[in-house]
């Protein structure tokens, strides 16, 4: 199933990251360019570096320049990721452009590596979720709450996966269809937001 290997890859992203725990370490993708492991690698990898951004933002005492620095590296990664999604729906409208699509079929309310995108994003609540399990200075209060929070994680991964594998499945037999609608993004557009239109 597509959602097991893209699983898998998102583990293998962010337990090489977790070696150093560094934001600003250096990415290596050991998958090549014309697989599509290579997008899902790079799409988690930056999910997991904003992941961290997002905590170190939080950072009551944080130098207000180095907030703003940190802010602009933020909008850079939602680009990127907004990007690599858009990459892994094209692999697959490649790979279904010649399924004969059926009269009835249907679209979904969203395209498969939007639901890939969520998949990502939840195998980081997961790994953080029992990492906070597996805290030893943690008060088994603190663990059993986290715990719980696990188990509705592990539940809404197998339902994600079952849904991002039936959608598949249906686009593949032409029961339904997609479409990629590129994000019209206007706040980092010169043109279309007001506030850099008037810069200098």
């Amino acid at each position: 199933m597509f959602s097991d290997f893209a699983f898998k890859i998102f583990n293998e992203s962010i337990s090489k990251y977790h070696i150093e725990d560094d934001v600003s370490q250096p990415f290596n993708n050991p998958y090549p360019k014309d697989d599509i492991a290579h997008l899902l690698y790079r799409k988690n990898w930056i999910d997991t570096v904003q992941w961290h951004y997002e905590d170190i933002i939080r950072d009551p005492n944080i130098d207000p320049i180095a907030a703003l620095i940190l802010k602009r590296k933020i909008d850079a990664s939602n680009q990127d990721r907004t990007d690599l999604v858009e990459y892994i729906d094209s692999y697959f409208l490649n790979k279904y452009q010649a399924v004969e699509v059926r009269k009835d079929a249907t679209i979904n309310t969203e395209s498969p590596a939007w639901a890939i995108d969520r998949l990502s994003i939840l195998a980081l609540k997961i790994y953080h979720m029992q990492e906070e399990v597996d805290r030893a200075d943690a008060s088994e209060e603190h663990k059993q709450k986290c715990q719980a929070k696990l188990n509705i994680l592990l539940e809404q991964k197998k339902d994600l996966s079952s849904a991002i594998d039936q959608l598949l499945q249906d686009i593949e037999s032409g029961k339904k269809y997609m479409k990629v609608y590129k994000q019209m993004k206007m706040y980092n557009d010169n043109e279309l937001n007001p506030v850099l239109r008037k810069a200098p």
